[in-house]
This record gives C-alpha cells, structure tokens and sequence, in this order.
C-alpha cells in the first residue's frame, strides 16, 4: 500500500502549470495527467478497500473477544452460584487473559479504523478532484483548439499582408510603365518633321485648282447633253 500512496502522492504533488508549459499540446498533456489520476484512483480505491476489511475484521476480532469475556464472566457467576470457586478462579483466570487480548484488538482496531477513516478521505478528495479537473480539461482543450485557430488566422493575415504588399509592387510597376510610355509617346511626337508653312500653301491652292477643273468638265457634259 505504501507504493500507491507514494505514487498517488507525486502526481497529486506534480505541478500541472510546470508540466503544461513543459508540453508542445497542453491538450494531449492534461489527457496524460487525467490517465495517471484514473489509474491512482483504481489503485487507491482497491487499496481503501483492503483497508476497509481490515478495520471490519479488528472489529469482529475484538466484539468475538468481548463476547468470550461476557460469556467467562457470566461461567464464574454460574460456578459461585452452584458454590464452585475453583471453577469460578478458571474461568475468571481464562477472562483476564482475554481481557488482555482484548486491550491490544482495541489498539490494532482504533489505528485501523483511523487508516480506513485516511483512506477513505482520500478516495472522496480523489474522486472529487478528477471530476473538478475533467470540467476545467474540457475548458484547456477548447482553449487549446481556440489557440490553434487563431494561430492559423495570423498565418493568414499574413499572407494577406504579403499578398498586398505584391499588389503595391504590381502598381508601382504600372505606373513605371505609364511613364515610360508616356516618354515614348512624347519622343515620338518630338521626332516628326514639322511642315512648312510654304508646303502648307501650295497644297491648299493646288486642291483649289482641282476643284475647278472638275467644276469645268462637269459644265461641258452638260452642255453636250443639252441639260440646263
């Protein structure tokens, strides 16, 4: 028994907070600590058990023992009354042994009844425990999960945030080529040879000169075809 109580003793005594920070999933951590607790209460509980019984047999032993006291007792009685003292001295010697017997069965029963009494508190404070640490498990997992999501959400916005940094570099490359087009445009104007104001003239009169002998050729068909 002394092994599962030193067992049982080191995990109720681990720090779960050390441990905790010590696991990379605080989650499979506290399913591992609640194993160990269940396993410490299968133990603890076997052993309360056994300690149970022994507190009932000490006291069986001992209330037998009264019984056989009582029981000498009321022979001496019987023996002084049929007027036999010498019967009455054996059985009232055969009682003080049992009356010492009966000293040490009340020492073992009061410290097995004490051990029994420890046991069983400790069983309850057990029990009671595990059931206080599987509501703030469910709490530790959720937070856990809680954790996970969020971590997945910052790599994300990250990734957006490098996803807006490409598009500011596509912008200011756009504007780079507007402006290099522009440039282009603007040295392509610069580099037409402008007219002359002489050339500009002549053109203009030799489309008048065109006009007119359209104008002439047009009277002569009329006239041929005796059109007014």
């Amino acid at each position: 028994m002394a092994g599962i109580l030193d067992r049982f003793a080191s995990i109720i005594k681990a720090n779960i907070n050390d441990l905790l920070d010590k696991a990379e999933d605080p989650s499979k951590m506290i399913e591992q600590y609640m194993r160990d607790l269940t396993e410490s209460l299968a133990e603890v509980r076997e052993a309360t058990a056994g300690v149970m019984a022994e507190e009932t047999r000490t006291k069986r032993m001992l209330d037998d023992n009264q019984k056989e006291i009582d029981r000498f007792e009321s022979l001496a009685r019987k023996a002084l009354t049929a007027g036999n003292e010498d019967d009455a001295r054996v059985f009232l010697k055969k009682k003080q042994e049992l009356a010492d017997k009966n000293e040490g069965l009340k020492v073992a029963y009061t410290a097995a009844a004490e051990n029994a009494s420890k046991m069983r508190q400790m069983h309850d404070k057990l029990v009671s425990d595990i059931e206080t640490l599987k509501e703030r498990k469910e709490v530790i997992k959720a937070k856990a999960a809680v954790a996970k999501t969020q971590d997945k959400v910052n790599k994300m916005t990250s990734g957006t945030d490098r996803a807006e940094g490409v598009m500011g570099a596509f912008d200011r490359m756009e504007a780079k080529t507007d402006e290099m087009l522009d440039r282009a445009n603007a040295m392509a104007e610069l580099n037409e040879q402008p007219k002359s104001e002489t050339e500009e003239l002549e053109k203009k009169y030799a489309d008048m000169g065109m006009d007119a002998s359209v104008e002439d050729d047009l009277s002569r068909l009329k006239s041929e075809m005796g059109i007014a």
